[in-house]
């Protein structure tokens, strides 16, 4: 069986079909050595290859789309690698084999709260684009005099360097004074979108934490940087909200014998974590000391 190429590609993570149309038309994308056009389609004992790169080639129906649940701390950036040596989001991630985390979506470098890994690019891409209106919360601590006219012009819509944007709801959630806290949705992705709508209006965030993705809150069992992984039932209902077939199949264990002390390992996996990359770091200071 042969699929279309641009959908083998979305589904290994590479971005959307469209601009995998665009990939293949730049002459990018080979198959078996040859440099391919847009319409060619591919089986999975052909080799792919992407300005120079093998892609791995798995039928959908060979593939278990995972998704994890991750509790992002600030200091962490979205990235697989990072120069200067910062910490990414990806490190604490589980191993896996034959396959990799996709990002769905990004929270910038000073953004905790929720962020969804998944194994499947196409699942992440649909997921991603606006023209699914997947809603986001978010909690964000304001700095400032708010009002409420302020409030109703979020509602209504403001201009923004890339066009008008607006939160769906504004609900207050505590805070005195200057420093007040409040629960914003929207359905867009844009970059640093939620803090760009507030400073438009002459007030700062001070702190931003995504707490819902679509159904899918952020528990507070949860620490930071720690993961967890949907069952078959969240992943389904991940899957039906962008018009994706339902799975059959987890990886996730259903004996709840052998998961009931899932936060605590966890928790022993953050403080493993965080304990490692400090004598990392410790050494690498040493190192630049001696030098």
């Amino acid at each position: 069986m042969s699929e279309k190429l641009q959908k083998v590609l979305a589904r290994a993570g590479l971005g959307s079909r469209r601009k995998m149309e665009t990939i293949i038309a730049e002459g990018r994308v080979s198959i078996d050595g040859k440099v391919v056009e847009l319409g060619e389609r591919v089986t999975e004992e052909q080799m792919i290859r992407v300005d120079g790169h093998i892609i791995k080639n798995k039928s959908a129906d060979k593939e278990v789309c995972r998704i994890l649940v991750y509790n992002k701390p600030e200091g962490e950036i979205c990235t697989r690698s990072d120069e200067e040596g910062r910490k990414t989001v990806f490190e604490r991630l589980p191993r896996l084999n034959g396959a990799r985390w996709i990002s769905i979506g990004r929270l910038d470098i000073n953004t905790s709260g929720l962020l969804l890994f998944t194994t499947d690019g196409e699942f992440a891409n649909k997921m991603m684009h606006p023209s699914q209106q997947v809603e986001r919360e978010y909690a964000v601590r304001i700095f400032g005099d708010v009002d409420e006219a302020m409030l109703n012009r979020l509602r209504m819509g403001v201009k923004l360097d890339d066009g008008e944007a607006k939160f769906l709801s504004i609900k207050e959630s505590g805070g005195e004074g200057i420093n007040r806290w409040f629960h914003v949705v929207l359905t867009e992705g844009r970059t640093r979108e939620v803090r760009r709508l507030w400073e438009s209006q002459g007030v700062q965030v001070s702190r931003l934490m995504r707490v819902r993705y679509g159904n899918i809150h952020l528990e507070k069992q949860l620490p930071q940087g720690g993961w967890i992984e949907l069952n078959l039932k969240e992943v389904n209902y991940l899957r039906k909200m962008v018009d994706m077939p339902k799975e059959t199949e987890t990886k996730v264990r259903v004996d709840v014998s052998k998961v009931k002390n899932t936060q605590s390992r966890i928790r022993r996996a953050v403080k493993k974590h965080n304990q490692h990359r400090k004598t990392g770091e410790r050494r690498r200071n040493t190192s630049r000391t001696r030098n």
